[in-house]
């Protein structure tokens, strides 16, 4: 074979077992670098899309409770006014007007709404809050009839219908009343007639004005909101003497942390609703992964924030409480912890009761 034959030769030659056997080595050692990196950016990806959806739970519970405290005990037109319900019904929690905010703490069930394992229940041991106040935004009222029990508002928009409960106030007072008839879109009339023909629970009395026991005749007392001090006489103000008033939607809800669908807890807000003049309660989950609620209350004159169940009836039903301090603890969905558990945080906000301020 000649030498040029031979050279050839030699540069055609394939990798020997030891050279396969080395570049294979080197080719597992970089795709382990590669998976680490890999693994480390999906690491780390996942705890930041699970910090994420904490801090979204936890903004999006304090944005929602925080406006509902906020306005809790509130009306229209001006704070610490004396308020009628004339209401039939008055034990379902949304009926009951006594107090603007109610406390309860974790040993403590809702009334009418025990704890419970299921769906939106309650969970066992976690603090709870009952806020009602009216719309802020309350219609105008342009006259109010006492003797018919009709209120003529400035607009055909109201969006009130049978079987909303509602408030109307003026400088003077303000009173409480489901009603009985109205077309919004159509109407500017706002009836509250008396009994329970076809809303409940209905009025015991078309007379709004204050009274002291209640005076549920048909007739009641009458009070003609619009009117200064509610004075009626002769189908109009007596000495045409007026001042502003304004009827708007009660705003009644709960707010508890609950067993959510997929086996775990969330805030949920309970909130009224009105089917065709029945009324119900929708319960709603509003942010998961909320493990855990803790509420305290500052009292008019105290020095501390103290436990619902330090707060008395008379401090509740008074208006004496200020402002709440909301404690919560939001945990996420995936085990990305240093400590090999999910992320959780825990974070506190305090909400002055815009209608108590000093």
């Amino acid at each position: 074979m000649s030498a040029q034959r031979l050279s050839g030769a030699r540069r055609t030659q394939g990798f020997t077992l030891i050279e396969l056997m080395i570049g294979m080595v080197l080719g597992l050692v970089v795709l382990a670098a590669v998976g680490a990196v890999f693994e480390s950016n999906k690491h780390t990806y996942t705890a930041t899309e699970s910090l994420g959806r904490v801090q979204e739970s936890a903004r999006v519970a304090f944005e929602l409770l925080a406006r509902d405290v906020r306005e809790s005990a509130g009306n229209a037109c001006e704070r610490d006014l004396p308020v009628y319900n004339v209401l039939n019904d008055t034990a379902p929690w949304y009926a009951n007007f006594n107090s603007g905010l109610f406390g309860y703490d974790g040993a403590t069930a809702f009334p009418g709404l025990g704890f419970g394992t299921g769906v939106a229940d309650r969970v066992n041991g976690t603090d709870a809050i009952e806020l009602k106040s009216s719309v802020s935004d309350g219609i105008n009222v342009v006259s109010h009839d006492p003797s018919s029990a009709q209120l003529k508002v400035s607009t055909v928009n109201h969006n009130l219908f049978p079987g909303d409960i509602v408030m109307a106030c003026d400088f003077g007072q303000a009173a409480i009343f489901q009603v009985t008839g109205a077309n919004s879109g159509t109407n500017d009339t706002i009836v509250h007639n008396n009994g329970t023909a076809t809303v409940l629970p209905g009025n015991c009395s078309k007379g709004l004005g204050l009274s002291l026991p209640a005076n549920c005749s048909t007739n009641g007392n009458a009070y003609a909101f619009g009117c200064y001090r509610g004075e009626w006489e002769s189908g109009k103000c007596k000495n045409n003497r007026t001042w502003p008033a304004t009827v708007s939607k009660l705003r009644m809800t709960r707010w508890y942390i609950g067993n959510n669908a997929r086996g775990g807890r969330s805030l949920y807000q309970a909130t009224l609703r009105n089917t065709g003049g029945v009324l119900g309660v929708d319960r709603n989950e509003i942010a998961t992964g909320v493990e855990e609620m803790r509420l305290r209350y500052l009292l008019r004159n105290g020095l501390n924030y103290v436990e619902a169940s330090a707060v008395t009836a008379t401090n509740w039903t008074a208006g004496e409480v200020l402002a709440v301090s909301i404690d919560l603890t939001v945990r996420g969905t995936d085990v990305v912890g240093t400590d090999g558990k999910p992320l959780q945080r825990r974070i506190t906000h305090t909400v002055a009761i815009r209608n108590r301020a000093p």
